[in-house]
């Protein structure tokens, strides 16, 4: 009974779709686990910054320009909250920490062995 003239409006057939690729949610997953992680630079430049906006008028410390590796990004965040007793997370290949915690977090990346950039 539908003419030529009818279009599909919507449709639950397709299901989710991720944003980045078009893939279903689970494959996209499935290609993001099976990606290589990449190699640690001997030179890395951290870039420090402070955030506001979408967090209720919260700050967030970002810590970013790290390496693509997610093992070293989870291990930096454990070793950046317990130097700073605050919480965070890993995000988007930066690392986020709540508060103003640059002047605790310098010390440390240094330390590390990083360049601590802003």
């Amino acid at each position: 009974m539908a003419d030529s003239n009818s279009r599909l409006v919507f449709s639950t057939s397709v299901g989710r779709v991720c944003f980045h690729c078009g893939l279903s949610p689970c494959r996209c997953k499935q290609i993001e686990s099976n990606r290589e992680p990449t190699a640690l630079p001997k030179r890395i430049t951290a870039k420090l910054r402070m955030e506001k906006a979408g967090r209720g008028g919260k700050m967030v410390t970002i810590v970013d320009g790290l390496p693509d590796n997610e093992a070293f990004l989870k291990e930096l965040s454990q070793d950046l909250k317990r130097a700073c007793g605050t919480g965070g997370t890993v995000l988007e290949g930066a690392v986020q920490l709540q508060g103003d915690v640059r002047d605790r977090i310098r010390p440390v990346l240094t330390a590390k062995g990083f360049t601590v950039k802003g």
